[in-house]
């Protein structure tokens, strides 16, 4: 009799093997991918306690840093309101006759959607002057801001908020539009933080861009007062994981102060400019500096690139050049000053010939 061979079983024999042996054990259960698992799992040894929102809220601890309020997140003085011309005299008594829906509308980035501080301005409000204007509905992060008007006479407080915005990306025409469509008394305007978050900030730069929203706003809602805030402190991302003060948000606060109180003074001036040019009728204007160039020339007037270049408006010649503080600073433009005003009085010879007597 011949020796039998050995029986090889490759690895997938092996597998299959196993499983007959598996399924011919005593007690297996057939299972099915869709069963549902046991209502009472085999204690865990391994796992701790599970606890119920309201005790899981008791144990939850805030992440512990050295300093929670740091110094560059308080602010120096008081929270105040400063208005120097009046300019919102009209408003506060708009709100004091309530003889009519008074409304407000609130603008901003993340900290107006997120409708925490704005929603509770709200409410302090419909406390005090009445709610009788508004549907008592509750704001969410996920809902809208806008307030549903009953007719009423009384407050209407908007909220209108854009995650990530800042004062130029907000500046689009369907949201000027709709924030003029909803006839404000008051606006509030509620950025800086983006722009601090910006690595290449430049005052300069958010300063034109200031003007440029608030001209637009101002042409849409001609007949609406307006209160800038300005933005308060915040960390920023360090590293994958890090978190660090951001540092720019003190220069976006001062560079919105000055625009506020650059602006104030402005407004505060116009009626006076305005009876000088009716009475002097005059025929070239210079306007000393960026400011009085953008408010009297166009709004994104450049000194540095358009001084001494004259401008028609309404009969009159406008020609915006460098401040003398300017010049003090930056000594190296007086030679470019100098030229304005020789070519300045080129065109004075030209436009006002009974200027220079010449015998």
């Amino acid at each position: 009799m011949r020796n039998a061979k050995p029986m090889k079983l490759s690895s997938t024999g092996i597998w299959k093997l196993f499983w007959i042996v598996l399924l011919c054990l005593p007690g297996w259960k057939e299972m099915h991918a869709q069963d549902p698992l046991p209502e009472q799992p085999p204690h865990d040894k391994n796992s701790g306690p599970v606890y119920s929102s309201s005790e899981m809220q008791k144990l939850m601890r805030f992440v512990e840093v050295e300093d929670p309020m740091p110094a560059s997140f308080k602010n120096t003085q008081e929270n105040r309101i400063d208005d120097p011309t009046g300019s919102l005299n009209a408003f506060w008594e708009s709100l004091q006759r309530l003889d009519r829906p008074v409304r407000i509308v609130h603008i901003g980035d993340s900290h107006v959607r997120g409708h925490v501080f704005p929603y509770i301005m709200r409410k302090a409000l419909e406390a005090d002057f009445g709610s009788e204007a508004v549907v008592d509905q509750p704001v969410t992060y996920r809902s809208s801001g806008l307030a549903q008007e009953t007719g009423v006479s009384g407050i209407v407080y908007h909220i209108m908020g854009i995650n990530g915005a800042t004062c130029a990306s907000f500046s689009t025409p369907e949201n000027l539009h709709a924030v003029a469509g909803l006839d404000p008394d008051l606006i509030i305007v509620s950025f800086g933080t983006n722009e601090a978050h910006g690595r290449n900030y430049s005052a300069e730069e958010h300063r034109r861009q200031l003007t440029s929203f608030f001209t637009e706003l101002k042409n849409r809602c001609p007949h609406a007062a307006f209160l800038l805030t300005t933005p308060p402190g915040a960390y920023m991302r360090s590293g994958r994981r890090g978190k660090t003060i951001n540092t720019r948000t003190p220069r976006v606060v001062e560079t919105e102060k000055r625009f506020a109180a650059d602006t104030a003074e402005s407004e505060a001036c116009m009626p006076w400019l305005r009876e000088q040019f009716r009475l002097l009728k005059p025929k070239i204007v210079v306007c000393l500096g960026r400011i009085a160039a953008q408010r009297m020339i166009r709004k994104d007037f450049s000194v540095t690139k358009e001084h001494g270049q004259l401008y028609e408006k309404g009969g009159i010649l406008f020609m915006g050049t460098f401040h003398p503080a300017a010049l003090l600073r930056s000594p190296q433009n007086k030679p470019a000053a100098f030229a304005d005003f020789t070519a300045l009085r080129d065109n004075i010879e030209t436009v006002c010939k009974h200027t220079y007597h010449k015998d």
